[in-house]
């Protein structure tokens, strides 16, 4: 994750989680092997952590998903086993392999290789990470939910109408939510499924 777009786990566990009061809690409940990131055991203290991120707590069978509000906090939505298995990752970049292999850019580092290019930057894929297998891929297109992770309207759901290209400045979409019409830059939209953050 870009840095100004995380925080260090020994945070969410002792402000967002409220699990503990000091580091020294923290990197005891860590060296207990209680706590998973994205499916793998963490003990360090520092590993940071942001949006889509999941976690797992063993002890006590909790599964979370890691979003922002609009008040530019970050979250805990709480989630089943099965959707655990599931993250959602953004591709901000990708390029031509030798061999006709793509490989694409993942907005949280991690890179992924595909026969097939049938994905865009901006699009959104769902990894199961047991497998580092993609298992969906949603467009970034005319209908398709989006969440939007910066900005001025961080932490907004609505459902895009519209991508505004605009010659050499950035692009700008407008999506909709219940009540109301917005336009932020499109940088900021992330598809999610339907009903990932009801």
């Amino acid at each position: 994750h870009p840095l100004y777009r995380c925080l260090p786990v020994s945070i969410l566990i002792k402000n967002v989680l409220k699990y503990a009061k000091t580091n020294r809690e923290v990197k005891a409940i860590l060296n207990s092997s209680e706590i998973l990131i994205n499916n793998k055991i963490r003990k360090d203290y520092k590993f940071p952590v942001g949006i889509m991120d999941i976690i797992q707590i063993k002890k006590t069978d909790e599964n979370f998903r890691i979003i922002i509000n609009k008040n530019n906090k970050y979250e805990l939505n709480k989630i089943n086993n099965e959707e655990a298995k599931l993250k959602l990752c953004k591709i901000i970049n990708k390029k031509i392999l030798k061999k006709g292999k793509i490989q694409l850019n993942l907005f949280d580092g991690r890179n992924i290789l595909v026969d097939k290019n049938d994905y865009k930057v901006g699009d959104t894929i769902i990894l199961d990470l047991e497998k580092n297998k993609i298992v969906d891929h949603l467009r970034l297109e005319k209908g398709s939910t989006v969440y939007i992770t910066d900005g001025k309207y961080i932490g907004y759901t609505g459902k895009l109408e519209n991508i505004i290209k605009k010659g050499m400045q950035e692009n700008t979409i407008s999506f909709k939510t219940d009540k109301e019409k917005f336009e932020t830059l499109k940088d900021y939209a992330f598809v999610i499924p339907d009903k990932q953050l009801k």
